[in-house]
């Protein structure tokens, strides 16, 4: 497995080939504001070549960030004369997902990508695409079994955990802070993906002689994400630090936060959304970073798709083929680099 930079992921080789209202300020248009990458001068891999039908799936738009993730791939595969992309509805389970992919597969594309509702239920249908000689992309949510997909690309969510509380451990240091009062929020906590960011965080931490003294979990929703706020908030009068998982639902907690009148702490998003990205560049609330887990992996997955139909690899590697396996790498955003992630924001 190669782990790279998502930046060099998406500007390099790969693309070569509640009281309060609240609203998230995130993507809703492909044409206008989504991550693809458009300069592909001086590359071989960019010019027109075979012509790839890749088709595509992911569940419908619950948050920013999956709304992003969709409009992200239609956006690429614009880029590129040779690309048909075909999209499926997912539905809203698994089932539903299911049954849209086994009438993709029936029309035989040259590749498919597919962020799944959930990698374990969707394991058996990037299978049956791989024995019907269909390479699968998979993306983001990981199936467990490397026969189901020719190419999985996904966030480090580990990663995201030991950014936050690097960040975190590191600014509590600089300040003289010897026993902090740290709160964590969450998504959901059910989920694979929570507990891995989770075991980051903490890791982190007790590298400073440090641990979370009390978390309260949301749904990756705005809503949500404020009564997690409200609850934590009146679990700890005093705080010292706050990592919330997911800049979607920090919408929500910045609400509650200013609602209850707080502003002893610093505040750590996740994900990279826009506002989060703009919020930090205007220093103005206790959100000081972010930590990354960008939906512009799916623009890097339709140039990967594209690059596997062609039977091309990544031009700045020496082997033939794409890799099997790509983690992208957790990035903190503050004040002082915000203005060259900005454009990533989603």
């Amino acid at each position: 497995m190669i782990q790279i930079s998502r930046r060099n992921i998406l500007l390099g080789s790969a693309a070569a080939g509640t009281g309060l209202a609240l609203s998230a300020c995130t993507s809703n248009d492909p044409a206008g504001t989504a991550q693809v990458k458009t300069d592909t001068s001086g590359n071989a891999n960019a010019a027109a070549g075979q012509q790839v039908v890749i088709g595509f799936s992911a569940p419908a738009a619950d948050h920013g960030w999956i709304a992003a993730i969709t409009n992200n791939a239609k956006a690429q595969a614009k880029q590129y004369a040779d690309v048909e992309l075909r999209t499926v509805e997912a539905g809203t389970d698994a089932a539903a997902q299911r049954a849209a992919l086994a009438t993709l597969i029936a029309q035989k594309p040259t590749v498919i990508v597919m962020l799944p509702h959930d990698g374990k239920e969707l394991n058996a249908t990037g299978l049956e695409a791989m024995r019907a000689g269909i390479p699968v992309v998979n993306l983001d949510r990981a199936f467990p079994s490397a026969a189901a997909y020719r190419l999985q690309i996904k966030g480090d969510n580990y990663g995201m955990g030991l950014a936050a509380g690097k960040y975190i451990g590191d600014q509590l240091k600089a300040k003289g802070v010897s026993n902090p009062i740290i709160g964590e929020i969450p998504g959901i906590d059910s989920l694979e993906l929570t507990q891995e960011r989770t075991a980051g965080f903490n890791a982190a931490l007790a590298v400073y002689g440090f641990k979370v003294a009390n978390r309260r979990p949301a749904e990756f929703t705005a809503d949500s994400g404020q009564a997690a706020a409200t609850a934590l908030l009146q679990a700890l009068p005093k705080m010292d630090a706050l990592w919330n998982h997911d800049d979607d639902q920090g919408i929500g907690v910045l609400a509650a936060i200013k609602q209850a009148n707080r502003g002893e702490f610093f505040m750590v998003g996740g994900a990279g959304s826009k506002a989060a990205i703009d919020g930090i560049t205007k220093d103005d609330t206790v959100l000081k970073a972010t930590v990354t887990y960008s939906p512009s992996m799916a623009s890097s997955a339709i140039s990967l798709a594209r690059l596997i139909g062609q039977g091309k690899g990544l031009s700045d590697l020496v082997e033939l083929q794409v890799p099997k396996e790509i983690t992208l790498a957790s990035e903190t955003i503050t004040k002082d680099n915000a203005s060259k992630y900005a454009p990533l924001g989603f």
